[in-house]
């Protein structure tokens, strides 16, 4: 996928930073905007929130394994019952957890 990105002048100050941040951290500039609109959009969410958002599982099924996991008073993580009620895998809940993680840490 192409994005084109227009800005004026005084928002050249925002590509020097983002720069920075890509030399720092040895990526492109258009890995480093990703990674800051992740960051931006995801932080402070919950594990299910960041699937849904992934587009790996919808909102009812989130709804439902919650539910299940409230009823049966079950103690395992979310990820793990919607793995295991098959609706998302297991790669999927782990790019949903390093999301989590790496901006919980901060």
């Amino acid at each position: 996928m192409q994005v084109t990105i227009y800005y004026s002048q005084d928002d050249k100050y925002l590509l020097k930073l983002v720069d920075q941040e890509a030399r720092q951290e040895r990526k492109s500039r258009s890995a480093a905007i990703l990674s800051i609109l992740e960051e931006h959009f995801e932080q402070k969410k919950r594990i299910g929130q960041i699937l849904v958002d992934l587009g790996r599982v919808n909102a009812k099924k989130i709804e439902q394994a919650l539910e299940l996991q409230q009823k049966k008073n079950d103690s395992r993580p979310l990820g793990e019952i919607l793995v295991d009620e098959g609706c998302v895998d297991n790669d999927s809940v782990n790019r949903a957890l390093a999301i989590q993680d790496r901006f919980q840490k901060n």
